[in-house]
């Protein structure tokens, strides 16, 4: 499994998310690669990102209809 995690600069929410994401997989005792990266609104907008954090799990936003552009 792959997570990947999306962020404006400076998001508030980041240190947290990664924290329950790792605590999840641990719970569940699963393993995935979780990644995190810093995006600027432009890049938000090129990969149809609409908000941070924003999280994919293989590819697919968790939580998808946010429109483009709020990552700023």
């Amino acid at each position: 499994m792959k997570i990947e995690c999306f962020f404006s600069e400076g998001c508030g929410s980041k240190k947290q998310l990664m924290h329950n994401i790792g605590q999840a997989l641990r719970k569940e005792g699963m393993e995935a690669h979780v990644s995190s990266r810093e995006i600027s609104e432009e890049e938000a907008n090129h990969l149809g990102i609409g908000g941070s954090p924003t999280v994919c799990v293989d590819d697919d936003d968790i939580e998808p209809g946010a429109p483009p552009g709020g990552i700023s």
